[in-house]
């Protein structure tokens, strides 16, 4: 997947990306989280930006609701 630095991901995108994730990998969303953190943003947060950074919380924040 590809993905451009000028554009802002959505929750959406974050929730389907984490779901794959967990899915595949069998993990909890805490450990989603991490190896999100690790993998997609390569360890440094804001390397997307500011909006793709909170929409990605946003998403983490509702998945540890179910």
């Amino acid at each position: 997947m590809r993905l451009h630095h000028s554009s802002t991901l959505t929750v959406e995108y974050f929730l389907r990306y984490a779901q794959l994730v967990m899915n595949s990998r069998e993990l909890s969303v805490e450990e989603t989280q991490q190896f999100m953190e690790d993998f997609f943003f390569k360890g440094e947060p804001l390397v997307y930006g500011e909006s793709t950074r909170q929409q990605f919380l946003q998403a983490m924040a509702e998945l540890l609701k179910y």
